[in-house]
């Protein structure tokens, strides 16, 4: 990333309350530590409109505070044709969610999308599990995937990669 260039990143998973404003939330910390956040644009949104302007999950809120992130002010969205064209990376937590973008990604930007953990180095191949379902347990370990990835993300953003 040269000094003038920004940057845009849209994570997404199904609801937008879980998984996607965790890494957005990991995300936002880690370009703010390295003092980027006025060349990094970061969003999360849900394939699907189930929580449209809900904050995120409590037990996700819970488990981020436990590693120092805030997400408490993040609030759903459903993901829109216009985020394609104004995002550089579209990426999704897991299969389905991407197979539900491609649906609906213009040609000319199937190119940004991708796996989220495709930028991760110790769950590279995996998909970030949904931890609605399940216990606390589930939270950390979508925690641990989503800082792994994000440091990754971030490499990558830095070396125009």
């Amino acid at each position: 990333m040269n000094q003038d260039s920004k940057v845009s990143v849209l994570f997404v998973c199904m609801g937008n309350i879980c998984r996607s404003p965790t890494a957005e939330g990991v995300f936002r910390r880690m370009v703010a530590e390295e003092g980027l956040e006025h060349r990094v644009r970061i969003d999360s949104a849900g394939t699907h409109d189930y929580h449209i302007g809900k904050a995120p999950d409590r037990r996700a809120q819970a488990a981020a505070i436990g590693r120092g992130y805030d997400l408490s002010p993040l609030r759903g969205r459903q993901v829109s044709r216009r985020d394609f064209t104004e995002f550089d990376y579209v990426l999704a937590m897991d299969l389905d969610n991407l197979a539900n973008l491609q649906r609906i990604c213009p040609d000319d930007q199937r190119h940004k999308l991708q796996l989220f953990l495709a930028f991760s180095e110790r769950f590279k191949g995996q998909e970030v599990p949904d931890p609605y379902y399940g216990g606390a347990q589930g939270f950390d370990l979508v925690l641990d995937m989503v800082e792994d990835a994000a440091r990754g993300l971030l490499q990558a953003i830095r070396t125009g990669a």
